[in-house]
């Protein structure tokens, strides 16, 4: 492939990804509920009073915050922006 092909298609490349990282909404993740939230009872088990119950079991059991809540499913990434993989210091903004 020559230099100028290698340019068209990397230009290719990036329009195809802020498209994918645009369209159809911006991003790549979303929350969304896991429980059914359709009427009083639901609220109920899942706010004010029925959140009581997990709260306490987490306090009694601090290991069942895994049973009990999304910190199975979830990992955290921080970054100031100032050494990201391929692309140096782009700032806190653009690392997100």
């Amino acid at each position: 492939m020559t230099g100028e092909n290698k340019k068209a298609a990397r230009s290719d490349l990036d329009e195809a990804a802020l498209y994918f990282h645009k369209h159809p909404r911006p991003g790549k993740l979303e929350i969304q509920a896991t429980k059914p939230l359709g009427n009083q009872r639901d609220l109920a088990l899942a706010y004010s009073p029925g959140v009581a119950a997990p709260c306490l079991e987490i306090r009694d059991n601090p290991a069942a915050a895994a049973d009990y809540t999304a910190r199975a499913n979830l990992v955290g990434v921080v970054s100031n922006g100032t050494a990201v993989l391929g692309l140096g210091n782009i700032g806190p903004l653009a690392s997100k």
